[in-house]
């Protein structure tokens, strides 16, 4: 058997690449947008990939399954429940699927006609890997587990490398299980459905379809720590299941009333590109345009902030930025988890003009075209020499020293995490959230010194850009965050 899992730092992000060595017969598992790796890769090992499964509808990243298919002429495949733009095969909760066995027919793809302009299609086709009840099966097989909770349409994989085998390899858990947490249930409330009945049914899903399985099976998540879609992640990105009926909070012997009080409370905010992402996923995208974005001068760059009402984006780190930056500009390190701060400050649609390091802009716009952020119209070329020319277009950060005391007359936010902020803050600290401010800036009173802090002086930064882009006109945050002023507060 061939087993690959593909993390990726930057989103939290995994995606898996099985195959079965003797037929070259493989699947891709929640591949994100760009697909290099996963294709050389399968060529190195001599694989076909044939089909391409999502676990769910994600909305923290643009998924890659239009442009594999594109690049491969795969299936695509979703739970049974899912319904989408573009052609899908469904897959039946008990479902097996078969890559060591000879090519069979498999159920034809179904779906809508066509995706919208520019998406990827999929034809109806057959020999797509696997089909239940195949006669004779042997090698990898895969079983279908549906386990709605995080979203309706959520699936599990079990992988056995043989029909028979005794006990899974492993498997695939998607958002429905992660290391150290469960998955959030609460992103679904604007279609009409409670982040309580979803709870009650992922805890069904976890009682009745994961916790059967043998304590040795291998846990493969969707995520891991840093993701927004759990508040709890650890940052090892395997474990097993008797590990995490030991280890995991939201495992513990508990009765379903406990279990849906227990993982509603103190989700991470949302962030603001989560409906938009999920909306894509479901209904078809573009596909990913790969070339480097369009050096602009700085006339050019003012221009389209100006008229086209761009976002000036500045990549580059945290001390460079604070020390001098275009005013106006917002500001995301691309050291960070740049793309999800992004998707947190910047509404989708926006265009956007990249002030980043030389070298830098095409990482920058990959990360921003992972969340499905394609309107980046170009990078200032040289902004360093450009801010030292241009004084009267600069401006700089202006930050509190953890000794020094807001004025009394200044709004104090805390721009963490509720979970964070209800482990402790600061005396009279509002809390919104980094991912919440872009829709609560209303409650702030732009004419007062506002200051905000977060837990190590990153998010407060970005929030502080964010609020003078918005016309607040005295704006300060606290270096160091919450972790430098907390022992001379307490």
């Amino acid at each position: 058997m061939h087993f690959a899992q593909y993390y990726l730092d930057c989103l939290s992000q995994a995606s898996y690449l099985i195959g079965d060595e003797t037929t070259g017969r493989a699947v891709l598992v929640d591949p994100r947008r760009d697909i290099d790796d996963y294709l050389r890769d399968a060529e190195a090992a001599g694989l076909r990939i044939e089909l391409i499964i999502e676990t769910h509808f994600h909305a923290d990243f643009l998924s890659g399954h239009l442009e594999l298919a594109r690049a491969t002429g795969a299936t695509i495949a979703f739970g049974e429940t899912a319904r989408t733009g573009y052609p899908i095969r469904r897959l039946r909760d008990g479902e097996r699927i078969y890559l060591g066995a000879p090519a069979e027919t498999g159920g034809p793809a179904d779906g809508a006609a066509a995706g919208p302009s520019g998406a990827a299609g999929v034809a109806e086709s057959t020999g797509v890997a696997g089909v239940s009840g195949a006669a004779g099966a042997s090698g990898v097989t895969l079983t279908v587990l549906a386990t709605p909770g995080h979203t309706p349409e959520s699936i599990c994989l079990v992988v056995h490398e043989h029909p028979d085998a005794d006990e899974p390899y492993g498997v695939l858990t998607g958002d429905t299980l992660f290391v150290g947490d469960v998955g959030r249930p609460d992103l679904l409330a604007a279609a009409g459905l409670t982040p309580e009945e979803m709870a009650g049914r992922l805890y069904r899903s976890l009682h009745d379809k994961l916790l059967i399985l043998p304590d040795a099976t291998r846990v493969f998540p969707a995520h891991g720590a840093g993701s927004a879609c759990g508040r709890n992640l650890s940052t090892e990105t395997t474990s097993t299941i008797g590990d995490q009926r030991r280890l995991n909070y939201a495992l513990q012997p508990m009765t379903e009333a406990e279990f849906v009080r227990l993982v509603t409370a103190g989700q991470p905010a949302t962030p603001g590109y989560f409906a938009h992402d999920a909306a894509l996923n479901r209904d078809g995208h573009p596909l990913l345009d790969t070339a480097p974005p369009a050096a602009l001068t700085l006339d050019e760059a003012l221009a389209a902030h100006r008229d086209a009402g761009a976002v000036l984006l500045d990549s580059r780190s945290l001390a460079a930025y604070t020390e001098a930056h275009f005013t106006g500009s917002l500001h995301i390190s691309l050291d960070t988890r740049f793309a999800e701060y992004a998707g947190s400050v910047v509404a989708p649609g926006t265009p956007i003009v990249l002030v980043s390091d030389p070298g830098t802009e095409s990482e920058a716009r990959l990360r921003l075209a992972r969340i499905g952020y394609d309107h980046v119209l170009g990078h200032v070329q040289d902004p360093a020499a450009q801010l030292a020319r241009h004084p009267e277009l600069v401006s700089r950060t202006r930050r509190l020293s953890p000794g020094e005391t807001p004025s009394a007359e200044a709004q104090l936010v805390d721009v963490r995490n509720p979970a964070e902020y209800a482990a402790g803050a600061l005396p009279g600290a509002v809390n919104l959230p980094l991912a919440s401010l872009p829709s609560h800036c209303a409650t702030l009173d732009p004419d007062r010194p506002v200051v905000l802090y977060c837990r190590s002086g990153n998010r407060s930064v970005i929030a502080a850009a964010l609020l003078e882009a918005r016309g607040f006109r005295d704006v300060r945050d606290i270096s160091g965050g919450y972790e430098a002023v907390a022992p001379a507060a307490g």
